[in-house]
């Protein structure tokens, strides 16, 4: 990893809350990864009905995507077989839920069909079930996928049940991924749905205590913590190299937005716009705009 949130923001632009039409989301895409920020991009992620869709937005161009396979197990032979139709779309990840799969029977399959380099990211309950689930990821190159939100208050799990979570990977080795809800660094609440949104700084440095062995009311109590400053201090400690220990098992986030996560970031200090570089302003604002 040769910076502390290299991939931190995996693309999900086509994802509620913000939905953007494919015709928005690609572009908007590749204009980011022209951009000073560009390695805090991670993979875009597509839903596996939008792979035409997507071949035809990309117009010949490479694009590393993870594939989004929510039918589980059973449509994952048919989700491999149409991307294969499209040369250009280069299978970064694959993300898959659990759902009424046996999990030993998931990994087995996803090691058949998947390379060696491609990992799989799989969708486990963020409450009692989680620690069973991520018990049958230990050994394999597969990572732990937590949903952190929705467009449902029952959607947003507890800073216990995440917090346990989290500390099932952190005890057992295995990489995790938070998606929905967590574009932004701190806890707190959204005023308009009233939700109760995680952080994703949080969710940092409830890894780093977890990875510390930290009992489960002390991680759970980091993701409470609503202070930016006293939230940012924790991560600043870190220093790079911890920093960089954590993000090899909380490894990304799936956001919706590219921009909210890294101004975050730059408002609190825990990354630097390069003035020595001229970005191209036209491209931003595109960006932002779409």
């Amino acid at each position: 990893m040769n910076h502390p949130w290299h991939g931190l923001i995996d693309d999900a632009a086509l994802f509620p809350p913000e939905e953007l039409p494919m015709s928005a989301a690609v572009p908007a895409h590749f204009t980011h990864q022209r951009q000073w920020y560009a390695d805090l991009l991670g993979p875009f992620v597509v839903p596996m009905t939008r792979l035409f869709q997507l071949s035809k937005m990309i117009d010949g161009r490479h694009l590393r995507v993870n594939l989004n396979v929510p039918g589980g197990e059973p449509a994952l032979d048919a989700a491999l077989h149409d991307l294969n139709r499209y040369s250009t779309v280069r299978l970064a990840g694959l993300e898959i839920p659990l759902a009424d799969s046996a999990p030993g029977a998931l990994v087995a399959k996803l090691d058949r069909h998947l390379a060696p380099e491609t990992a799989a990211y799989v969708e486990v309950p963020s409450d009692a079930r989680a620690v069973a689930a991520v018990d049958t990821l230990i050994g394999s190159r597969h990572r732990a996928k937590f949903r952190t939100g929705g467009t449902v208050a029952s959607a947003f799990p507890t800073e216990k049940d995440l917090a346990a979570a989290i500390l099932a990977c952190a005890g057992r080795g295995v990489p995790l991924k938070c998606t929905a809800g967590l574009h932004h660094a701190i806890r707190h609440t959204d005023h308009r749905t009233g939700f109760e949104h995680h952080g994703f700084l949080n969710v940092l440095i409830a890894t780093a205590a977890a990875l510390d062995a930290a009992p489960l009311t002390t991680v759970a109590g980091l993701l409470t913590e609503r202070n930016a400053e006293t939230v940012a201090k924790e991560a600043r400690d870190l220093a790079d190299d911890g920093v960089t220990a954590v993000r090899h098992v909380f490894t990304s986030i799936g956001s919706c937005s590219v921009r909210d996560p890294l101004d975050d970031l730059l408002s609190l200090g825990l990354l630097a716009h390069p003035t020595s570089k001229k970005e191209n302003r036209d491209d931003l604002v595109a960006a932002d705009r779409a």
